[in-house]
């Protein structure tokens, strides 16, 4: 929301006049037309906060982005993210959503591969979210079951690192009143596990708090409405990361814009975003989609 300068009111007590200014706010989408993999490199060292995006998975996408074979995934995907590890603040952080592909009735092993490979780049393996699609879609194999799940790998350059946990905080849940109900005196202390792991609890800290932190499992369903593009991400799975990870502000980059949910949310969340994709029409979209974004901004101001 932008603010103008107020004129200021008499202080009572000197009769000085104050003066409140509140600066301007501007929100800025760029919408870049292009191969990350050439315009990556254009772009300035050290400036991203967030980088959050779902390159096309292996031999997937063949359509409209050509494919890439799973045994050489690993070795086109290496030179993005050093472009993407220059790009990226100190503080900042890099979330990738993948998936690895069955061939032959087996997974093939590409995902795991890139993340030993990045390592060695210099990133981070931070943490490994997982998003279970609630909707997926229903089938039978005779060597295995459903797809319910993919991966959101979170990689970063320094073990310190800007993240807002309480932005993302859940209600406790109706779980917390029979269990808090009656506390045992084991209940009020650490319990340490008995396997020797180190790890412990104490149930009392539960006591009168409404909202809790998350879990690394983020329950979502997939993108329905959208049908422009063969693979979308729903907006909540982008807002969780940009609350999570940015504040008001702070630039979120998509290298491979797709449908553009990454840059629309974060234009609705007040981020400054940048997007990157190869394909003329998908850009089109995405700058009328943030249009429409940027209005009912304005509106609901």
């Amino acid at each position: 929301m932008a603010f103008s300068n107020r004129k200021g009111t008499p202080d009572q007590s000197t009769g000085r006049k104050l003066i409140v200014r509140k600066k301007k706010m501007e929100i800025t989408a760029n919408i870049i037309l292009g191969d990350c993999r050439t315009e990556l490199p254009k772009l300035r060292g050290n400036s991203v906060d967030l980088i959050l995006t779902s390159p096309p998975y292996a031999d997937s996408r063949k359509n409209t982005y050509g494919g890439v074979h799973p045994d050489k995934y690993v070795e086109w995907f290496l030179p993005i993210t050093g472009e993407l590890r220059r790009i990226l603040k100190p503080s900042g952080t890099f979330v990738l959503n993948i998936k690895e592909k069955v061939i032959n009735g087996e997974r093939h092993t590409y995902v795991l591969e890139l993340i030993k490979e990045m390592r060695n780049q210099g990133w981070l393996w931070t943490e490994e979210f997982i998003w279970h699609k609630r909707n997926c879609h229903p089938g039978k194999w005779p060597n295995r079951f459903r797809d319910a799940w993919e991966r959101l790998l979170q990689f970063n350059k320094e073990r310190s690192f800007n993240m807002y946990q309480e932005s993302v905080m859940i209600p406790v849940g109706d779980w917390a009143s029979s269990r808090l109900k009656n506390l045992s005196d084991t209940d009020k202390k650490r319990d340490n596990a008995r396997n020797g792991s180190g790890f412990g609890k104490n149930v009392s800290h539960w006591l009168n708090r409404e909202k809790v932190y998350p879990t690394n499992v983020i329950h979502m369903a997939t993108e329905c409405s959208n049908k422009d593009h063969s693979a979308v991400f729903p907006q909540k799975l982008p807002e969780w990361f940009i609350k999570l990870f940015t504040k008001e502000g702070d630039l979120v980059l998509d290298p491979f814009m797709g449908s553009g949910t990454t840059l629309v949310v974060a234009q609705r969340l007040k981020r400054n975003s940048m997007g990157i994709d190869i394909l003329p029409e998908y850009c089109e979209k995405v700058k009328k989609a943030i249009n429409l974004s940027e209005l009912q901004l304005i509106k609901i101001g």
